[in-house]
């Protein structure tokens, strides 16, 4: 036989027997994939702690992607699981832990911000013959409110009239505004807004630096658009157009970089709900004067100079004619942590500076979380600290060492506050469950697990403290860098509900 000829005899011969084989293949594959899923069940109910987090970690998403996952008994320290423990990985929002850590052991849980109103001028009649200035010393938590609390005290101590100019100060810090690696792309938002010792915020999540613009349905062509609080410091662009009632809402609320015009575009249907976006504003300390003067103007008090941003300071003789303390940090964790707050972290970063190195920066304030974070055993040679907020993708450090702190700092007299401030998982309460509200709402790492949350492209982050099923209190820290997926959160639920349901051995 021709050998070509028995060749092709074979493989036609292999092609039919496959033809034959591939459906009770199919059936041995879905038995096979049917076992795995027994064996993957039986593994989260009586394999090792090792054992399930191999099997939740054994997931196609994180193929290519670095993870670093630590977990410790938090009596003792004791590393029980590491993966990657010691690789230096991006934080994103898990920076504020260290940041945290460190505002509450160098300022102290009752630590307060001020802002102050002080004159050089003396009041003659029901006329302030001099300058006023509106002092800012870093509080997050100011709003319009207390603005008008201040032209109340002013109009209550007999001045009706001001001979001067209404000046701002913001000197406290420097006048860097964003800090050294915020993407361009995140300034125009809430989330990227700029850092004033002056700065103003519109309600009680406390966004410092930002307005509330909404967008409602109206008679006319263009839809309405409304800032809160009401002011002339930023300009609505409206390029909205209103459509039947039939048609989508789709609208977006974005403001020019480097200006404070602010283009509101899209369609808004007859009768739609109202759609309500935060947009950062451009140099805070100016938007905060100009509510001030607003306020001024609100109780009667009118000015003959011209309410404008000025590079000075208040001379030293200069008296305080009323203020205001911020509430303390304790209670200000509770928006920082539990909503994720970056203007917060930085804030907090440069009152470090401030309060330990006379100077309120980016630089003087990393140093000190740097050398806090040192004392609660992080290692501070394998660790970059770049921002105090998570926003920088420059941030490193190792799992192991996150895990480290968090059980460093269990025996601080802050610590129960630090705690409370953490996210609970599946509480659906925002000020409780937070930004793990949505999350492990079922089985054993519901009210149990307590963590900060961590996103930013690529990087998805998960550290806290949960309780597992025989009572052992534990450490974790969950770290995934360079994924890319929409979303890997349920992989670190995974891990959160495998911890609180997992029983050690005796």
């Amino acid at each position: 036989m021709n050998s070509k000829n028995h060749i092709k005899k074979w493989l036609l011969f292999f092609l039919i027997a496959m033809l034959a084989v591939i459906p009770f293949m199919n059936q041995e594959e879905g038995l096979f994939l049917a076992a795995s899923e027994e064996s993957a069940d039986e593994i989260n109910a009586t394999g090792t702690l090792e054992e399930k987090m191999r099997a939740i970690l054994n997931d196609e998403r994180l193929d290519g992607a670095v993870t670093g996952v630590s977990i410790r008994e938090a009596d003792t320290g004791e590393v029980l699981y590491s993966r990657n423990g010691d690789t230096r990985l991006h934080p994103a929002s898990n920076m504020k832990l260290l940041t945290g850590a460190a505002a509450m052991e160098i300022l102290g849980k009752d630590y307060q911000f001020s802002t102050e109103v002080l004159t050089d001028g003396t009041l003659r009649g029901n006329v302030l013959q001099g300058n006023v200035y509106l002092k800012g010393k870093g509080d997050p938590t100011l709003l319009k409110e207390d603005l008008g609390q201040f032209a109340k005290d002013l109009k209550d101590q007999g001045i009706h009239k001001i001979k001067g100019n209404v000046i701002a100060d913001d000197s406290w810090y420097d006048d860097v505004r964003l800090s050294q690696d915020l993407n361009w792309s995140d300034e125009p938002f809430y989330t990227g807004a700029q850092v004033s010792a002056l700065t103003l915020s519109p309600d009680e999540d406390y966004d410092a630096g930002t307005v509330i613009v909404e967008v409602s349905a109206a008679d006319g062509e263009q839809a309405k658009v409304r800032v809160t609080p009401e002011t002339d410091y930023v300009t609505i662009v409206n390029n909205t157009e209103m459509v039947s009632e039939t048609e989508d809402k789709d609208i977006s609320i974005e403001r020019e970089h480097g200006s404070n015009n602010i283009i509101v575009e899209g369609e808004m249907p007859a009768g739609g709900s109202d759609f309500r976006s935060w947009a950062s504003v451009w140099e805070p300390t100016g938007y905060a004067l100009d509510v001030f003067k607003k306020s001024l103007e609100e109780k009667g008090i009118t000015f003959t100079g011209d309410p404008a941003f000025k590079a000075g300071v208040p001379p030293v003789d200069a008296t305080i004619v009323t203020s205001k303390k911020s509430m303390p940090i304790e209670d200000l964790f509770i928006p920082f942590m539990k909503l994720s707050n970056n203007g917060h972290g930085e804030v907090l970063t440069k009152e470090m500076g401030k309060v330990v190195h006379g100077e309120g920066s980016w630089d003087k304030g990393l140093e000190v979380i740097e050398d806090t974070v040192a004392e609660f055993g992080v290692d501070t040679d394998t660790i970059m600290l770049r921002d105090g907020s998570g926003m920088s993708h420059k941030n490193m450090i190792p799992a192991n060492d996150l895990s480290q702190m968090l059980y460093a700092i269990q025996d601080k007299d802050w610590f129960p506050a630090f705690e409370y401030s953490l996210p609970v998982a599946g509480d659906a309460e925002r000020f409780a469950g937070g930004t793990l509200r949505y999350r492990m709402t079922e089985g054993p790492a519901k009210g149990n697990v307590m963590a900060k949350t961590g996103s930013l492209t690529g990087v998805s982050t998960l550290s806290g403290y949960v309780t597992a099923a025989d009572g052992e209190r534990l450490v974790f820290s969950v770290m995934i860098n360079n994924h890319l997926d929409d979303s890997v959160e349920d992989i670190e639920d995974a891990i959160g509900n495998a911890l609180a349901g997992h029983e050690f051995d005796e």
